[in-house]
């Protein structure tokens, strides 16, 4: 049982209780899931089955969209409604819906747009000197963090979406892998002056994969055969050059042994999707421009 599954996260329980419920519902212990989403989030989670667990690396990377509604008035401590408030602006609501309705929203957001340097907050998964942050901030316990670089190719508001234009406002993004949307949103309040959090996020897009091809955790225990909804492995790696292996390769490549290529037919050290003649994928290989051949690292088929 080898493939992927795009789920529709609910509200209310973390990536890796997604993960145990399909575990349960598959009746495997190998499924994995990509670019982790908070537990007050939804959206698209791409998990993976048995042997595309390998392909992880290939599909964390991929680009995000989300659809968000960022509250002003002030801070939490996790940055969106499931925390505390941590900092208040000092002003009234009156005062911070005079000041949202003369915001020139096209200059504040065009800050953002691009490559920016962006701080991990600490209620997050990323590991410093071994340690979640998260684990360090459960214990009151705060340690600096380096800035890191991210690129957001698309912010946008939804201005027909918009639940209080007194107050909030709700946003359209696209972005590396990495983008912390909680910080982008107190980041936004912080340059009006007013600080903020988020109180909805929405993951609707990772890489190729869209909201609207994912299933819910009930539809897919309704299922009778619920590993028809897989998704062919090979879709994760769709995005990567492929070379078309001879017959007499195939047993080579899986045995470990490189297949010789054009010279300049793929950048060196690019990935490189290694297929049989039915499209089935072989292998994740790696160019070697010095010596003109593509060397398995990932053997699958």
């Amino acid at each position: 049982m080898d493939g992927l599954l795009i789920i529709d996260k609910p509200a209310g329980i973390t990536s890796h209780d997604v993960v145990a419920r399909v575990r349960r519902i598959l009746k495997t212990k190998r499924v994995g899931h990509t670019g982790t989403l908070d537990p007050f989030a939804t959206g698209v989670l791409v998990l993976l089955v048995g042997a595309a667990t390998r392909l992880a690396q290939f599909v964390d990377k991929d680009e995000k969209e989300y659809e968000a509604t960022i509250q002003f008035g002030f801070e939490t401590d996790t940055g969106d409604v499931t925390g505390p408030r941590s900092a208040e602006c000092g002003l009234r609501n009156e005062e911070v819906a005079k000041i949202l309705e003369v915001v020139k929203w096209s200059e504040v957001l065009s800050k953002f747009r691009g490559d920016i340097m962006q701080t991990p907050p600490m209620y997050s998964a990323k590991k410093v000197d071994g340690q979640k942050l998260y684990d360090l901030a459960r214990k009151g316990v705060e340690i600096d963090r380096k800035p890191v670089k991210v690129s957001i190719s698309e912010l946008e508001i939804l201005r027909d979406e918009v639940l209080d234009p007194r107050s909030s406002i709700r946003i359209i993004v696209a972005c590396s892998a990495g983008t912390y949307i909680r910080t982008l949103a107190e980041d936004i309040g912080r340059t009006i002056g007013v600080g903020a959090h988020l109180t909805e996020l929405r993951r609707t897009r990772a890489g190729r994969f869209r909201i609207d091809e994912a299933i819910t955790l009930p539809e897919l225990e309704d299922f009778q055969e619920p590993q028809c909804r897989l998704i062919r492995m090979e879709e994760a790696v769709s995005h990567l050059p492929a070379i078309v292996l001879s017959g007499d390769r195939i047993a080579k490549t899986r045995n470990g042994l490189s297949t010789r290529v054009e010279a300049d037919q793929f950048p060196d050290g690019a990935s490189v999707r290694m297929l049989d003649d039915d499209s089935q994928l072989i292998a994740i290989g790696v160019a070697r421009t010095n010596e003109n051949i593509v060397q398995p690292k990932i053997v699958l088929g």
